[in-house]
């Protein structure tokens, strides 16, 4: 029996080790993400042409983010948002299976003794060097030699427990009895909230000789089944799409468990012919065997996916709830999964906001024209929807703030910030806008006929600009943001113009005083929305 020095030493440095990697994952994909955060934001934004793009889109994601259970919770909010259907979502959620693999291969390869020289260089390029892209490449080569000394400890805080009666007998039942190694392998993840940890361990188990490959394979299906808890977790509350979303992950591999099991003598014979025709070592016997499960099951579904969105729609009956106020791209869940998503989803509804500003512009200008209540009332509540997003957005950026951000996202989280200060501004003046009309309205105030004219061309051009400012925001497009000051600089002499014509018609007595009130604060106004959407064009220019 071993001392309690020995326990102790075989708890700390498995428990350190699995702390380490972990830790080393999430560092490694924060890295990779903030590396090459556009090709995360590209695979997101192309879920939609085609099942086989939504597989790879979910594989690139998850070798991103290095975790399929964060790639299945992003995938549940993108659904709660509105921004994927259920069938696109089951085809990400097939590629972020076959992506959590990688981790796995990566392992296989013998590089374990050279972890902590890897660390080395990855923290000298963090500290030594000011570039932004340099010093994240350093994150991920940090991450890497992480994941390999902690799993070193952990192979040495498991050595010991191998010899012990006790892990022999579990071995044994797990050898004998499939079910027991599924259960295993499904309550490790769950507790470690990490597949790629779970397969790391069996690898280590394997290599040490203290499992076969007849009792490791259930252990690995258990470890794939338990990594959709989350995704089942974070869909609590959510629309039915969402509820529909996680339970697809979830059935999905119990499917393709089902079926292995099934089959297990086969699927063992598989992995070991893979083993001797390649001449793979233990552990990347092991990543093979992750890999082909998961290969093979979606190949296997992936034809079948119309059937599969009908069964789980059968399961969750319900109508598909329509998301508020368009799309609301603002799920609290892709904060801690992916800042880069989130400030990304950030900028999507800060264009929402904008465009809500202008649909008011617009209603505020009909109003002017028609006088017909409708186009008012319209017009404020548009307004109270672009204070109410002010609001709504300036809370999940400040909550965004919380992660580290790279040079380049805190450029851009400053500036939705102020973009979104200019926008509620915006929504101000064209509210100021339909008051005046009111007031004309009210006093039955007549304005000549080339007043009105003059008032809807400064509408359109002001229209016109705000537009372009929020294509510019959008594209982050230098030459569109010039091409907006160039248009602000027309509206500010348009201003000035028809000040001075206002005072012509004023003198010759074609309008009255109170007429003149009206027709100057609302051309003032206007004048002041060009100001707010050179400030939105000047976030591009850097200015």
């Amino acid at each position: 029996m071993l001392a309690l020095s020995n326990w102790e030493f075989i708890i700390f440095e498995f428990i350190g080790g699995l702390g380490l990697f972990l830790f080393s994952i999430r560092y490694l994909g924060d890295g990779l993400q903030r590396a090459y955060g556009k090709q995360l934001q590209l695979a997101m934004h192309r879920f939609t042409v085609h099942p086989l793009v939504g597989v790879l889109s979910g594989l690139v994601v998850t070798v991103l983010i290095q975790s399929s259970t964060a790639t299945s919770i992003l995938v549940v909010g993108l659904v709660n948002a509105g921004y994927l259907t259920l069938r696109q979502a089951v085809s990400v959620l097939m590629g972020a299976n076959i992506g959590t693999t990688l981790t796995a291969f990566f392992i296989g390869i013998d590089l374990i003794k050279f972890g902590l020289p890897i660390m080395a260089v990855g923290a000298f390029l963090i500290y030594f060097f000011v570039n932004q892209r340099t010093q994240q490449i350093g994150k991920v080569l940090f991450g890497a030699g992480g994941i390999f000394y902690g799993l070193t400890l952990i192979g040495e805080g498991l050595h010991p427990v191998l010899d012990m009666e006790a892990f022999q007998s579990l071995a044994a039942s797990m050898h004998s009895n499939p079910i027991t190694g599924v259960a295993i392998g499904t309550f490790t993840t769950i507790v470690v909230q990490s597949s790629g940890a779970t397969v790391a361990i069996l690898q280590e188990l394997y290599a040490q000789n203290g499992i076969d490959l007849k009792g490791a394979m259930p252990v690995l299906l258990g470890d794939n089944l338990g990594t959709t808890l989350t995704a089942m977790l974070a869909a609590i509350g959510a629309t039915v799409q969402a509820k529909r979303a996680a339970l697809s992950h979830v059935m999905f591999n119990a499917i393709g468990m089902v079926a292995f099991l099934l089959i297990l003598p086969l699927f063992v014979d598989i992995v070991a012919w893979m083993q001797q025709a390649f001449e793979l070592n233990d552990k990347l016997t092991i990543a093979s065997a992750h890999g082909f499960y998961n290969v093979a099951s979606t190949v296997l579904l992936l034809p079948l996916l119309g059937s599969f969105v009908w069964l789980i729609t059968k399961i969750i009956p319900g109508e598909e709830e329509k998301p508020m106020a368009l799309n609301n791209h603002l799920d609290p869940l892709f904060i801690q999964q992916s800042p880069v998503l989130a400030l990304e989803q950030a900028k999507l509804e800060v264009l929402h906001m904008g465009r809500l500003a202008v649909d008011g512009l617009e209603q505020a200008s009909t109003y002017a024209n028609n006088h017909e209540r409708q186009f008012a009332d319209l017009a404020m509540q548009l307004e109270k929807e672009v204070n109410r997003k002010d609001r709504e957005i300036t809370d999940y950026l400040s909550k965004i703030s919380t992660n580290t951000l790279s040079e380049e996202e805190s450029i851009m989280h400053a500036a939705l910030l102020d973009a979104i200060r200019d926008i509620e501004r915006i929504g101000d003046h064209f509210e100021n806008v339909v008051e005046f009309v009111d007031f004309q309205i009210s006093s039955n105030i007549k304005l000549t006929r080339e007043a009105q004219q003059e008032l809807n061309s400064m509408f359109d051009l002001t229209i016109m600009t705000v537009k372009q400012a929020l294509e510019a925001l959008d594209k982050q497009d230098r030459e569109t943001a010039l091409a907006v000051l160039q248009k602000e600089d027309k509206i500010d002499k348009m201003e000035r113009a028809y000040r001075k014509s206002h005072l012509i018609r004023l003198n010759e007595g074609k309008c009255a005083g109170s007429a003149g009130i009206v027709f100057v604060d609302i051309i003032s106004n206007l004048e002041r929305i060009g100001d707010h959407s050179v400030n939105i064009a000047q976030l591009i220019l850097g200015e």
